[in-house]
């Protein structure tokens, strides 16, 4: 049952099979989208195009304003233009990779807008946040550790001297 709904992905959607099989046969448009009050705009349509080869797919942004379109292109597409539309506005580029190199990742990153534009690569925002409340807590608690048992060691100064003193 998995394997025929596999086989079904590839059979209506065969730009992923051919797109994904070797890294130097592989090119990748890649950006966000952002609004001009700078938040992304999301479920929004973008077009990608070598205009050379005629060859285009649309995508969707998700909720962050991201898109992603996946080529099979190959070292005869080298400097080939590259066409990138959301919504009337254009981007035109070319098609630009290393041929020698058979192992990188090919890709492009174009965007539109900004404010909205971050490192997909990086730890996400929210991960920092938790991690600078619970360092902020181990503080805290050590903080009142250390308290505690200074109060204590004072504590037992006074007794001792205060036996002494008798």
């Amino acid at each position: 049952m998995v394997a025929t709904a596999g086989i079904g992905i590839f059979v209506t959607h065969p730009t992923i099979l051919y797109a994904t099989h070797e890294a130097d046969h592989r090119y990748t448009v890649e950006g966000f989208v952002c609004k001009a009050d700078g938040t992304p705009s999301a479920n929004t349509e973008v077009l990608v195009k070598d205009t050379r080869i005629s060859y285009g797919q649309t995508v969707t942004t998700d909720d962050g304003g991201y898109y992603k379109a996946a080529f099979h292109l190959h070292n005869d597409n080298l400097g080939d233009p590259l066409l990138v539309e959301v919504k009337g506005e254009q981007q035109h580029h070319k098609i630009q990779f290393d041929p020698k190199d058979l192992e990188s990742e090919r890709r492009i990153q174009v965007n539109f807008g900004s404010g909205c534009v971050h490192d997909r690569s990086a730890p996400p925002i929210w991960l920092w946040v938790v991690l600078g409340v619970v360092g902020g807590l181990v503080a805290l608690l050590v903080g009142v550790k250390v308290v505690r048992s200074q109060r204590k060691q004072d504590g037992r100064r006074e007794k001792g001297q205060g036996k002494r003193k008798k």
